[in-house]
């Protein structure tokens, strides 16, 4: 059995910077055609000059592969400020709730705030796409369905700004999209196919600590099921986000999944043992061409096949490992070739 998926597009990824970008960037560059890349990096992205640089780097490490930058969400983001980023080609404002996730310590703190309603006004007028880290501080499962008062109040205030719940968690979540024209969302792997106890039913497992938390088993089987339908208002977005083994395994761990390397032969295998493999070109691609308005990428072509891959358990950077989500499992999908 093979299949064909034909420009492939993460519309949520991090790359991270310097040697940890040039470590993992390959995994997303080489089979996907585009992606939306995050800019929560340690000096977050909030202006047009940084974004750009950082989108060089990125470019400078990858070939036949569109980054398509965002600009970290905050109150200087004046009218002059994203005229310049639109003129630029940058379509895309990420908002993160101060504090929810990582590299979020210089997000928003007031998420209904004059400052932040008149950011919003301007990138309505000017058509910016705004990706939401749609939590809000309170019990840690019940997070972004807390959520809900804010983007209601953002899709009713500003009707012709497309917005996106990012990395979909909360089967509560899917009336709202389907009730508000203007509200998106993306699906990542692991909240469409692992639950809490995959990551602390047995030993904790850091490696599948994330934000917003993988959830249980209802929102799993409800976010799942969007998914095998390629539900037209939903666009895969990985959330892949690498951190060292290290971090990983420390006091403090950093929130983070490093999937980039398994994505497509792991939806393969999803979608085909729930008979969905025909919807697949839908979640990968096509939805997020159609909400994202995106034309003029690099043609790409992956082409995969029923045949055994067994996933590294790490990569490394700087003689750190980064762990690889499944590492050591045996996916019954393979990538054979992109051209």
């Amino acid at each position: 059995m093979e299949i064909t998926l034909f420009d492939p597009i993460d519309a949520h990824l991090h790359v991270r910077e310097n040697a940890l970008l040039k470590a993992v960037l390959r995994y997303s560059s080489e089979p996907f055609s585009a992606a939306v890349i995050m800019p929560n990096l340690s000096k977050p992205l909030i202006d047009t000059p940084t974004t750009l640089e950082y989108e060089e780097e990125i470019l400078n490490h990858s070939s036949n592969f569109k980054p398509l930058m965002s600009l970290y969400f905050n109150d200087g983001l004046t009218l002059e400020e994203l005229q310049r980023a639109h003129e630029k080609g940058i379509r895309f404002l990420k908002l993160y709730p101060k504090g929810m996730t990582t590299n979020a310590q210089n997000g928003t703190s007031d998420l209904l705030g004059e400052k932040t309603l008149e950011v919003l006004e301007n990138a309505q007028k000017l058509g910016f796409i705004l990706c939401v880290h749609a939590e809000q501080a309170g019990f840690c499962l019940d997070k972004e369905f807390l959520c809900h008062s804010v983007l209601e109040t953002f899709t009713l205030s500003f009707p012709k700004l497309k917005i996106i719940i990012e990395h979909l968690s909360d089967w509560r979540s899917i009336a709202l999209i389907e009730k508000h024209d203007n509200l998106y969302a993306t699906l990542t792997l692991h909240h469409i196919s692992m639950t809490l106890d995959d990551l602390l039913g047995g030993s904790l497992n850091p490696h599948c600590f994330c934000k917003p938390l993988i959830k249980t088993k209802k929102d799993q089987e409800r976010l799942l099921s969007l998914a095998l339908k390629a539900h037209p208002k939903i666009s895969f977005g990985s959330d892949s986000a690498p951190h060292f083994v290290s971090k990983k395994h420390s006091a403090n761990i950093p929130a983070g999944i490093f999937s980039a390397p398994i994505l497509l032969p792991a939806l393969c295998e999803l979608f085909e043992k729930h008979n969905a493999l025909e919807n697949l070109q839908a979640f990968i691609s096509d939805n997020a061409k159609k909400i994202y308005a995106l034309d003029n990428l690099p043609n790409k072509k992956a082409h995969l096949s029923k045949k055994p891959f067994i996933v590294p358990t790490h990569t490394l950077c700087l003689n750190e490992k980064i762990a690889i989500l499944r590492g050591g499992e045996t996916l019954s999908w393979n990538l054979q070739e992109i051209a």
